[in-house]
């Protein structure tokens, strides 16, 4: 089973770059985030036409997370989760397929920082880590994808140092993010690839993905009932390459039976 998680950057602007990516790639469930798009928005139709049901949770001009499902329709769970300290922004979904629960997620940017956005960020990020550990709990296969906007180490980043000011690589958002790793949940990526940046976005301006100038902001972690399934994982660095392409690539997993 290959599972996905993939930053849209505006699902209907850049929707010929996700189905070319989809029938390239053939992931069998997707995790989406930044639809960019209220529901009545969604393009269902289009996915549907290109062999993926979907469910996901929209807002107007920001935000919006998805789960694709190949061949069939998630079923999903839940859309936000107890405890989201602003409900109305539409940042996590919950869905079931092919016997795996996925949990779509887009954490808040939180720049500038400091300030009340990098609050939000960190109380929203605590919030959901209750929520994981009750996942983990639970004993079900589950996997986490999505974009957390937290570059986890130095060695996540083109030049330690770089982004001195931002959010994503703050010592309180690295620490949240290893806090909830600590639960018992396995970084695919990093797990699989240990000597290798494996970076999923690269800004638009200064050149940044000719010159590989690139962060690991999209993450998979898997529970501990899904963990030793784990066969394989990645980054499709060509689909940022792609004209109009997101600012995001798809990572991705493999999972055996």
């Amino acid at each position: 089973m290959k599972i996905a998680t993939y930053n849209v950057n505006g699902i209907n602007g850049r929707l010929a770059n996700l189905i070319d990516w989809l029938d390239r790639a053939k992931p069998d469930a997707v995790a989406l985030q930044e639809l960019k798009a209220p529901d009545e928005r969604f393009p269902a139709a289009a996915l549907e036409a290109a062999g993926y049901g979907a469910v996901w949770h929209g807002q107007k001009s920001w935000n919006g997370v998805a789960i694709l499902a190949r061949g069939g329709t998630p079923v999903v769970t839940r859309r936000g989760f107890p405890g989201d300290p602003d409900p109305a922004q539409s940042r996590y979904i919950e869905a079931a397929v092919d016997g795996v629960l996925i949990g779509g997620l887009y954490l808040p940017n939180g720049n500038p920082w400091p300030g009340p956005k990098f609050d939000y960020k960190l109380a929203w990020f605590d919030a959901f880590a209750t929520h994981a550990a009750g996942l983990l709990a639970s004993g079900l296969p589950v996997v986490l994808a999505g974009d957390y906007n937290v570059v986890p180490t130095d060695f996540d980043i083109y030049r330690p140092g770089a982004l001195k000011g931002n959010a994503l690589i703050q010592p309180e958002a690295r620490a949240a993010y290893a806090a909830l790793v600590a639960q018992g949940w396995t970084d695919a990526l990093r797990t699989l690839h240990p000597d290798e940046p494996m970076f999923t976005f690269w800004d638009y301006f200064r050149n940044a993905f000719p010159r590989d100038a690139g962060m690991r902001l999209d993450h998979l972690l898997l529970s501990e009932a899904l963990a030793p399934r784990l066969t394989a994982a990645g980054v499709d660095r060509d689909a940022r390459a792609g004209d109009k392409s997101s600012d995001h690539a798809p990572a991705w997993i493999e999972l055996r039976p």
